[in-house]
């Protein structure tokens, strides 16, 4: 099978550098298992791989880039170019499975095989594995990989009998040269019939959009206009380091009922709030607020499970670092993302989305590679401070071959000029907080991840997590009171 990739997808791909890697991880950290070791993860896999089109297709790049990329259904997937094993030697902790974590992010996929890859992550002390699954966002954003979750997980047993090397699917001869050029400048004039109708959507929708931010005090930030200078936004190197944290996520949810606010909103003032700290620590908090963009799945609620590709969305909002009080915070940030969200429909979610399509690749892509390297993102503030996302994660504890998971982490990639991603994936009763940072302008991520506990303490009026309790006074008696005694 041989399909076109949209622009949307294909964007993912234009936006990559050397320095700007376009992959996301789903982490997991499972249990030790009797029946699971690193080549039965191997088999189940590859004998799983119908369930999930997106690990079985290849990029296939059209001559002079005269229209977006194909993607071509590849029939053998070699095993060493897809899965990896890595030993920390026996006695290592998550700190140092998140380290090495980091080291795989930093490295970019190969594109000439199917753009993804499996991280067998082994020699924990307790005995515990992590697997690391990295993907190309070309392929799939967080809501579509989570449904690829889904089918991976459950691996049997017998399924160790697959051959490495087995059949996934017919394959599809790649087209010759000519063919690729034909068809892409013939699906390129096609698609051309509809711009038109793109262009008159666009203009009702940016009207609708500023007749909105007109008569409501919005205080939704534009890209660029409100982002201040800090040190983690700037051009990005090729490195990059990890951290996690994991809180409760009944206690997210007593936020959010208490102050009548979304669960979205909750995980933007904790990430607001252990910024807050970690700014105030290296003496750089701004006057003026920190912004986040936001991604926005699309997909409906009831609708069927999505294998490949993005259907997503961003809106911009305040983190309102400039607030001390931390409810006070909070509800700024409801207030701005709810307007950030109506702004967002108003101007058509799909909007950006409509408009890769018509992209020119060529240019695009060279625009974005020169922009990489002359470090353009040091002249100009930042579109925005931080990507903060939160992806709903399975609700049921999970299992490979017949090994619990015993926690699931996943983030997304960083863009050049933004050096920290946070990514939030819920995970039956915990709320998994994933950081991915550029190290050279952000080099302690684990210290921001560890500020995260505080944010909610802070949130919910409680003291800090390991904060000493107040002393208790030491009441003297006196001779009379002891006589009266």
């Amino acid at each position: 099978m041989a399909n076109r990739m949209r622009g949307a997808d294909a964007s993912f791909l234009y936006l990559e550098t050397p320095t700007v890697h376009m992959h996301t991880l789903k982490i997991a950290v499972v249990e030790p298992h009797r029946d699971l070791d690193f080549d039965s993860l191997v088999v189940g896999t590859l004998a799983r791989l119908r369930r999930m089109p997106a690990l079985r297709r290849r990029v296939v790049p059209v001559p002079w880039a005269l229209n977006h990329p194909l993607l071509v259904t590849q029939r053998r997937i070699d095993p060493d170019r897809h899965f990896f094993r890595h030993d920390l030697g026996g006695s290592a902790t998550l700190r140092d499975a998140e380290v090495e974590i980091g080291r795989i992010a930093g490295r970019q996929l190969d594109r000439t095989a199917p753009l993804w890859e499996i991280h067998v992550i082994e020699g924990l002390a307790d005995g515990r594995r992590v697997v690391v699954g990295k993907i190309h966002h070309a392929l799939a954003d967080g809501n579509a990989a989570n449904a690829m979750l889904g089918n991976l997980t459950d691996i049997r047993s017998a399924d160790r009998a697959t051959p490495l090397t087995r059949d996934v699917d017919d394959d599809t001869p790649i087209p010759s040269r000519r063919r690729l050029a034909l068809e892409g400048l013939r699906d390129a004039v096609l698609q051309a019939a509809l711009l038109p109708r793109l262009l008159l959507a666009t203009v009702k929708g940016l009207a609708s959009m500023l007749r909105y931010r007109r008569r409501n005090e919005t205080g939704v930030p534009l890209p660029i206009a409100h982002a201040p200078r800090v040190s983690f936004n700037g051009p990005l190197t090729s490195r990059r380091s990890f951290a996690t944290v994991t809180l409760p996520l009944a206690d997210l949810k007593g936020v959010r009922r208490q102050h009548g606010v979304t669960l979205n909103d909750v995980v933007l003032a904790l990430t607001a709030g252990a910024l807050r700290r970690w700014l105030d620590e290296h003496g750089e908090r701004p006057a003026i607020s920190l912004t986040a963009g936001v991604p926005v799945g699309l997909d409906a609620a009831d609708s069927d499970p999505r294998l490949l590709g993005n259907n997503v969305s961003n809106l911009f909002t305040t983190l309102a670092t400039d607030v001390a009080d931390p409810v006070e915070r909070l509800h700024r940030i409801s207030r701005t993302a709810g307007h950030a969200k109506e702004m967002n429909r108003r101007l058509g979610s799909q909007m950006l989305a409509d408009w890769n399509q018509f992209a020119p690749p060529s240019l695009v892509a060279l625009g974005t590679r020169l922009y990489s390297r002359f470090r353009a993102a040091r002249f100009h503030p930042a579109a925005f401070s931080a990507i903060v996302s939160n992806v709903p994660g399975p609700r049921e504890t999970i299992s490979i071959g017949g090994a619990r998971l015993t926690d699931i982490f996943s983030v997304g990639p960083l863009v050049d000029g933004i050096g920290l991603n946070v990514t939030v994936w819920s995970y039956v009763d915990r709320m998994n907080f994933s950081l991915l940072a550029c190290p050279d302008l952000l080099p302690d991520v684990e210290v921001l991840a560890s500020y995260f506990p505080a944010a909610l303490a802070e949130l919910r009026g409680e003291p800090e997590p390991g904060a000493a309790a107040e002393p208790v006074p030491e009441v003297r008696r006196t001779d009379e009171d002891q006589e009266s005694a």
